[in-house]
């Protein structure tokens, strides 16, 4: 029966053979501001026995129904009853437990007499409606007053502490423990080393686990809880394992925390393992808690059929359950593939079917399985469903949401979910930075972050690792060094993914020695550490470094993952490592248990163009599997033109046009192909084919950091202030070029209707304008940084290799494909890109 018939039962029992105009029923006022009565106006009720009405106050807290509890204090009151101090507690108890402490209080100051349960009641009340300071001034009120305080007290208290945060006063208590005698206490071990953990006092938790003669379950459970939530793996499977040798019962709480704890460690498929067996051996496997982290650990593993045993062996899976598998699906969710998607979203609807209540937890793993352009519309339907569940105005849902709309490049809804938040946490906030990286738009992820510190909100390392990713995209590297110094500032510069973002800014940026001292001044090197450098390496032209480095990683026992072989493979193409780079190929599947993607084979594509092999690199393409992706025809393309193979060219070109006809690149490498072999009425067929198809060449745009400033060109620019000295500089900086031996090549303009013939148009390209501003403004020693966002041409790279000799400066030049590096006349791409 339930405990609301169970009240009702007896109150209508008692009222048999009442008129039926007496009430039960006063206002909550009338009930605590009057003592009990002398005088009446309507009958009295039958008095029940005070077992009796403890025993209904004893149902109603623990259905927490308040409008019960309240309807057995009527009675109470009605009936004449003088509460006993028992009664006056059961009735103090229930108020605090349903949360109603104006009520508590209230009664509590009726009480003619006190004990010291219902000090407890009160302290403990205030304690989980979150009335900390309360709380406390309740706990010394009863100091004062000379209470007697038990274990409960002290429990209590230091509950209050672990809410609160406040170690200074949770160590007070502790000392009142000590000299209370009450220390030898297991249940007040327990309440210390959770107060201790909560607050930040690890080591004085562990101090109080060591010295004390009685353990419980609940004590080691404590302990192993307390590491877990500092991230001291290693010490969380220690505990355990000193736990399993003494015989301690192992429970739930605790297999499932250090399954948590395997989770995070570089062999924890191996430790997780054998937490499994012990898991069947105890009898737990079919528990829900430990299933849900048995699965989770597998899925973050890539052990997914594992995670699906798991699943299906627990035979009544909650809501978290379901989440660990559906998290598991969405987690691994790579390169566009929608299988994983397809059973995230089956699950959820699995959920729904049985008529299940998804949480906050659902919903955000179910939308990032639709964080792809191809499952919008699922996302979509998906936001109506959390609108229906009435959980729109989540934090944690709204982050969900901003970063499905931003992966679908709807910024603008994303903003939308943004701003209806009420509560902007900095996971929001984040979210909401790294949503407009995502789509390009870094000046306004760099503008939130503004917005964010002007409101007071504190950035975490996550927020600064977006941040300098987008400094990195925009080569601002100024920017992305201030924020490396808020890093440090706020103590965030020993994370590694601020570390690893650092070496990608800086990478990015053109400062190769800035990234590399990043990455050897790192403590805690992970796979995305030594990635990024790899990558720098390669695209900087330096080869022989990368390859090195990956040697050494491999020494330290370190896995690659496709990033790092696509870096390895990269360096090999720009290297013009052929043999090397077929060897690293191989054994991706083979040393690496890794399949290649359609990166990987582009760069073996580029590799065999690169050594004239474009029979070969043709061949590969068909072999591959992936010869409809326009990127392995693209590295095709570009070798025919290094090698004038227009025949091949034509063909690769007309095959992208195929894949991609609306795309200008391949149009654009199809044009400069024939225009380099001199064939100047096939570049105008290819000039004529874009303007036919409506295909707009994207316009060349360059752009140079100087001091906090950034300044922009796009060719025969004549905005900037400094145009007439910038022009100057340039006509000189060409006179002196012109002695060595340059020559003005001749320019067609692919958008334009006619050829321009007099080498104006080329000697003005935006790269060089930028590099003649860097030549004004910065000193001889400092390296000019430039970034364009079309692929250099032949004739500026010429240009820029003379430059660095007649200037004695070294340029640093970035195009979306590589980074080019002029010293003494010299090209770190060797003059093939």
């Amino acid at each position: 029966m339930r405990p609301a018939q169970m009240i009702r039962q007896h109150t209508c029992r008692c009222l048999e053979g009442f008129p039926k105009h007496a009430s039960l029923y006063r206002s909550p006022k009338q009930h605590l501001s009057t003592s009990f009565p002398t005088q009446i106006q309507i009958p009295f009720p039958p008095t029940l026995p005070q077992s009796m009405y403890s025993e209904l106050l004893l149902s109603a807290t623990k259905s927490l129904s308040l409008i019960h509890g309240k309807e057995v204090h009527a009675h109470i009151i009605k009936a004449c009853v003088t509460p006993c101090m028992f009664l006056q507690n059961v009735l103090l108890n229930m108020y605090c437990k349903c949360g109603d402490m104006s009520l508590a209080q209230r009664l509590f100051d009726t009480m003619p007499t006190r004990d010291t349960v219902s000090w407890n009641s009160l302290i403990t009340g205030y304690s989980q409606v979150g009335v900390c300071r309360k709380s406390l001034d309740v706990f010394n009120e009863a100091r004062s007053v000379q209470i007697k305080l038990d274990h409960f007290t002290y429990a209590s208290a230091l509950s209050v502490c672990s809410r609160n945060g406040d170690l200074k006063m949770g160590k007070a208590i502790h000392g009142m423990v000590l000299v209370s005698g009450f220390y030898q206490r297991v249940f007040l071990t327990n309440s210390l080393i959770d107060m201790y953990s909560k607050c930040g006092g690890i080591s004085d938790a562990s101090l109080v686990f060591d010295s004390s003669s009685e353990l419980d379950d609940v004590t080691w459970n404590s302990m192993i809880s307390a590491y877990v939530r500092i991230g001291w793996d290693e010490e969380t499977l220690r505990t355990f394992a000193k736990m399993h040798r003494l015989g301690i019962k192992l429970n739930p709480f605790a297999l499932g925390s250090v399954l948590k704890s395997s989770s995070s460690l570089s062999n924890s498929v191996i430790l997780g393992k054998m937490v499994h067996g012990c898991v069947i051996k105890v009898g737990l496997d079919s528990d829900v808690f430990v299933g849900s982290a048995m699965i989770d650990l597998y899925a973050k593993n890539g052990l997914l059929s594992e995670a699906v045993m798991v699943f299906n062996s627990v035979p009544d899976p909650n809501v978290v359950v379901f989440n660990s598998m559906i998290a598991g699906f969405s987690r691994l969710e790579t390169d566009g593939n929608n299988e994983h998607n397809y059973e995230a979203v089956c699950l959820f609807s699995e959920m729904q079917r049985r008529g299940m209540r998804s949480s906050k937890f659902t919903f955000s793993s179910v939308l990032r399985a639709c964080n792809f352009p191809s499952d919008f519309e699922l996302g979509k339907q998906i936001h109506g469903q959390i609108f229906k569940n009435n959980l729109k105005y989540d934090e944690y849902i709204g982050s969900a949401l901003i970063e499905m709309y931003s992966s679908s490049d709807s910024i603008e809804e994303g903003f939308k979910c943004f701003h209806s938040v009420p509560k902007q946490d900095i996971v929001t906030w984040t979210s909401m930075i790294s949503g407009c990286a995502q789509v390009d738009h870094f000046e306004q992820a760099l503008s939130l972050f503004h917005d964010l510190l002007g409101i007071g909100i504190k950035p975490d390392h996550f927020t600064l690792s977006c941040l300098m990713s987008a400094c990195a995209n925009l080569a601002v590297a100024r920017s992305g060094e201030q924020i490396q110094c808020y890093a440090i500032k706020v103590g965030f510069n020993w994370f590694t993914i601020i570390n690893n973002s650092q070496i990608f800014m800086y990478a990015r940026s053109g400062d190769v020695d800035a990234a590399n001292q990043t990455f050897q001044e790192m403590e805690n090197r992970d796979v995305v550490s030594w990635s990024a450098m790899i990558s720098s390496h390669a695209q900087h032209g330096c080869a022989s470094d990368a390859l090195m480095l990956f040697k050494e990683m491999e020494g330290c026992k370190v896995s690659p993952n496709h990033v790092t072989l696509l870096g390895v493979l990269t360096a090999c193409s720009h290297g013009g490592r052929v043999d090397e780079g077929l060897r690293y190929f191989e054994r991706m599947k083979v040393d690496y248990d890794l399949d290649p993607n359609a990166k990987h084979c582009a760069c073996i594509v580029d590799l065999l163009g690169r050594a004239g092999r474009l029979v070969d690199a043709e061949k590969f393409i068909l072999d591959s599997g992936f010869h409809d992706d326009p990127v392995l025809w693209r590295a095709l393309l570009g070798s025919c033109r290094v090698h004038k193979d227009t025949e091949m060219g034509t063909h690769a070109a007309e095959r992208i046009m195929e894949l991609e006809p609306h795309a200008p690149a391949s149009y654009v490498l199809l044009y400069n192909m024939h225009l380099d072999a001199g064939r100047k009425s096939f570049a105008m067929r290819a000039r004529d084919l874009m303007k036919e198809r409506g295909v707009k060449k994207e316009p060349g745009l360059s752009w140079i950091e100087i001091g906090a400033s950034v300044h922009s060109f796009v060719a025969g620019d004549n905005s900037h202030p400094e145009s007439h000295a910038i022009y100057d500089k340039l006509e000189e900086m060409l006179s002196k070029i012109e002695k060595m031996g340059y020559m003005k090549m001749e320019a067609l303009e692919i958008n334009g209707s006619s050829p321009k013939q007099n080498g104006s148009f080329v000697n003005h390209h935006s790269e060089k304008l930028a590099v003649a501003l860097g030549m004004i403004r910065l000193p001889q020693l400092a390296p000019i940084r430039v970034m364009k966002n079309l692929r250099v041409c032949v004739d500026c790279h010429t240009a820029m290799k003379l430059f660095s000799e007649s200037e004695k400066r070294e340029i640093v030049l970035r195009d979306p494909f590589r980074f080019h590096r002029f010293r003494g006349g010299l090209c770190s791409c060797g003059d093939y890109w």
